[in-house]
């Protein structure tokens, strides 16, 4: 194998620590011409130290230390410039507990863990929003109930305690969306599956959800839906997610429209139009990020990221696509996913 197709830079030193080898990504990465570097001392081949100034070379002593030693692990080291890099080295012996014969060295760029490494503190920081919010109206309502119950009215105590339940409701719908959003990142997400009608779950779902619709809507459902395999319960979820979001966000549910695939794959449709000014092409992914919102009101910003998970585990897919004469249009396809035992 050619370590020059390596996406690491590697650089290999003898017994003498001696360099012998260095692949072109350390020649990109040290701006080396040709073989400058071969028979450098690995200390100068790896300039790089901790931020106290101790250099890689004498904090990991690869020829010297335990003689059982194999391997040096993976740290963060700064290069003379003040880049951060990932450094490990194999210690290569002829013989157990023998002398170091080769040491073969590993330098990665750290900018793209940094970069997972911000992402995580940034998910935290959204979290513990999300959650301070119901939980600080939840104590101090209730603080103030069990200090001063005397001095409020029946009303007044009835106003509280139902802003408390409100806000109890909204921790624990965060809560389950957050622990779904975790299940999809690992792959987690269980569904389980029986036979379902989508027309029958997008009618109690528009029972449901119906009165808070400020103007009229349509909803078509075809003839002889396909009975399709999955799960009754996080299918609703997906339809119940997509009209509220329809009614909130999108100036009003337009339309519903339930039809069997007309490809050959076949399977159900289900499409949600609404009223609003539609979503720019560049941005329709991005509405299935986590916690991405858009406008006044939005919520969790974990919704549409759960609707495409449920949606994909199912083996479907989820578009953002223009509806005729304006707004957007979210369709949903749902294969049929009979089970080979149901199979004639």
């Amino acid at each position: 194998m050619d370590l020059d197709d390596f996406p690491d830079g590697i650089i290999i030193a003898g017994p003498d620590a001696k360099v012998l080898y260095v692949n072109e990504r350390i020649r990109v990465m040290a701006r080396a011409d040709g073989d400058e570097m071969i028979g450098m001392h690995l200390s100068d081949a790896v300039p790089f130290d901790d931020l106290s100034g101790n250099s890689w070379y004498d904090s990991t002593r690869p020829y010297d230390g335990i003689a059982t030693r194999k391997r040096i692990s993976e740290q963060a080291w700064w290069s003379p410039k003040g880049s951060e890099y990932l450094i490990t080295a194999s210690l290569v012996r002829e013989r157990p507990a023998g002398p170091v014969r080769r040491v073969v060295v590993s330098v990665r760029n750290a900018r793209i863990r940094n970069q997972r490494d911000r992402e995580r503190s940034d998910l935290v920081a959204t979290v513990a929003h999300e959650l301070r919010s119901p939980l600080t109206g939840i104590k101090g309502f209730t603080s103030t109930l069990l200090t001063k119950w005397d001095k409020f009215s029946e009303e007044q105590r009835q106003f509280m305690l139902e802003t408390v339940d409100a806000d109890a409701d909204r921790l624990s719908r965060l809560i389950t969306e957050l622990l779904d959003a975790a299940r999809i990142d690992a792959g987690r997400l269980t569904l389980k599956r029986g036979p379902v009608k989508l027309d029958e779950i997008v009618r109690h779902v528009m029972t449901n959800v119906s009165g808070g619709a400020a103007e009229p809507f349509e909803i078509s459902i075809g003839d002889d839906l396909d009975l399709i395999w999955g799960d009754s319960d996080r299918i609703t979820q997906v339809v119940t997610n997509l009209v509220e979001n329809a009614m909130r966000h999108g100036f009003g549910l337009r339309e519903l429209v339930v039809q069997n695939e007309q490809r050959a794959e076949g399977g159900v449709v289900l499409e949600v139009h609404d009223n609003g000014p539609g979503i720019p092409e560049e941005m329709r992914q991005r509405v299935f990020s986590r916690f991405w919102r858009a406008g006044p009101g939005a919520g969790s910003g974990l919704g549409m990221y759960i609707v495409r998970g449920i949606v994909e585990e199912h083996g479907g897919v989820i578009d953002i696509l223009d509806a005729e004469g304006g707004g957007a249009l979210i369709r949903s396809w749902f294969p049929i996913n009979e089970p080979d035992t149901m199979t004639d």
